[in-house]
Order: structure tokens, then C-alpha cells, then sequence
């Protein structure tokens, strides 16, 4: 496939091995490219901006596809990988998590037992 621009929708369905061949194809039309506008001095411009375009797709797709099982290998296990978690601000990762907030202290417990609201009837 030298025709230059590649679809990230026809990349999906390809496996790993397809993938690297074509990034292989794509990147020595590259390098003769580069040489064509050395020697030719011609306007081969449009067609290199193109092909590291495609380059760029196909090792996105590359990456996405290894990030997926990666995450599919660590689904179940106890600890992720700091890249496979999910991105948050600094702030939520420092927060209590949910049951930690809810719990109370034992000192709590009694204070509130012992000294409860205090329940006032208004006279009519």
C-alpha cells in the first residue's frame, strides 16, 4: 500500500504482525523519498507529509491495541501499572476514598451517644 495516506479505520481489523510490516513498507518509502528530494531537488513535500502522517496512524493504532490487552491483562490483579491507571487530577488521588470518609472515630461514636442533639418543643 505505497499510494501514501493509510485510514485508521482499515488499520483496526489488521494484527500486530500486518501492522509492523506495513509501518516497515511506509517508513523505507519514506527514507527513498527523502532521497528523491535530495537528488531532484523536486516539490516531494506533500508526499512526505503525508507518509509520516500515516507512519504516525499506523503506530497509534500499534500502541492503542497494546495498551488494550495490557489493561486486559491487568484487570483482575491487585496492582495496575501507574500509565494503565486512570488519569485523575492531583487532588482526587489525595482524596479519602468513599468508606474511609464515611467511617467514624470510636470518640465520635460515644460523644454522639452520650450527647445527643438536643430536641426543643416549641409552645404554642
Amino acid at each position: 500500500m505505497s499510494s501514501g495516506k493509510v485510514k485508521a479505520g482499515q488499520l483496526w481489523s489488521k494484527n500486530k504482525d500486518e501492522l509492523t510490516k506495513q509501518l516497515g513498507e511506509l517508513k523505507t518509502e519514506l527514507g527513498q523519498l527523502r532521497i528523491q528530494k535530495i537528488v531532484s531537488s523536486g516539490t516531494k513535500l506533500t508526499k512526505i507529509h503525508d507518509l509520516r502522517k500515516s507512519i504516525a496512524r499506523v503506530l497509534t493504532i500499534i500502541n492503542a491495541k497494546q495498551r488494550a490487552q495490557l489493561r486486559l491483562f491487568y484487570k483482575n490483579k491487585k496492582y495496575l501499572p501507574l500509565d494503565l491507571r486512570v488519569k485523575q487530577t492531583r487532588a482526587i488521588r489525595r482524596r479519602l476514598s468513599p468508606e474511609d470518609a464515611a467511617r467514624t472515630l470510636e470518640k465520635t461514636k460515644k460523644r454522639q451517644t452520650h450527647f445527643p442533639q438536643r430536641k426543643f418543643a416549641v409552645k404554642a
